[in-house]
């Protein structure tokens, strides 16, 4: 349809309704441009195969829910439409240069943060020219250092589910929280697969981790800071 006053007025519909539910946060919306014919698992939850007309409707979106009392969550960071493969079921790697990048996948977020985006959700990406290694999740080059430092984002950083098995695979749950958290994450989203012992690890890994050094306990608080403004948003 390409109407952002539509986008935005579905969107404002759907956070009234999320919000009249006690719900505060929307995992949403997936802002990434969907270059990959054979993409598995973005389809159609994006806007398009169009850098700018991803952007706009990202904006629209992100305003149209958030005026609705819902906080919106731009998601997967750096960008997942270009895949052919599922982060449910493994690491992906988008094999683009940072040039590639900023010019393919990274106007939509661009667009979301300038529309005042609460939060972002990084993807379990991995990225060689910029993660290295790692997936996005994981790394501070992209969480520290690409989406907030150059582009200035400084609302809460959400993971993806982190028992998808593009990270719980290679590093366990407890500690992908922990790396997660190093790289600059403030909120740990676990879904609904996981049990409450599982949860538990989580928070014991957590505080190992700060009590031996491997964890700053200064982003701990960052992350605290991070959230309490979500909720005096809300």
């Amino acid at each position: 349809v390409d109407d952002v006053a539509l986008t935005a007025a579905v969107h404002q519909a759907l956070g009234q309704d999320l919000a009249a539910l006690g719900v505060t946060v929307d995992l949403a919306p997936s802002v990434d441009v969907n270059t990959a014919a054979d993409n598995p698992v973005i389809g159609i939850r994006s806007f398009g195969s169009d850098p700018g007309l991803v952007a706009r409707h990202a904006a629209a979106a992100v305003s149209g829910l958030q005026a609705g009392g819902v906080a919106a969550c731009a998601k997967h960071f750096p960008g997942h439409g270009s895949t052919s493969a599922d982060t449910h079921r493994e690491l992906v790697t988008v094999d683009a240069s940072l040039d590639l990048l900023r010019r393919r996948d990274l106007p939509p977020f661009v667009a979301a943060i300038a529309a005042g985006v609460r939060g972002v959700m990084p993807g379990h990406l991995r990225v060689p020219d910029l993660t290295g290694d790692l997936p996005a999740t994981l790394s501070s080059a992209a969480l520290t250092g690409l989406l907030r430092g150059e582009l200035g984002f400084t609302g809460v950083i959400i993971s993806d589910a982190l028992e998808m098995r593009a990270v719980s695979d290679a590093y366990g749950i407890p500690e992908a929280a922990v790396r997660a958290m190093a790289a600059g994450t403030d909120l740990l989203c676990l879904g609904r697969d996981l049990s409450e012992d599982g949860y538990l690890a989580v928070r014991r890994a957590l505080s190992e981790a700060v009590s031996s050094g491997r964890l700053p306990a200064r982003r701990l608080e960052e992350a605290e800071r991070n959230v309490a403004q979500l909720r005096a948003w809300l």
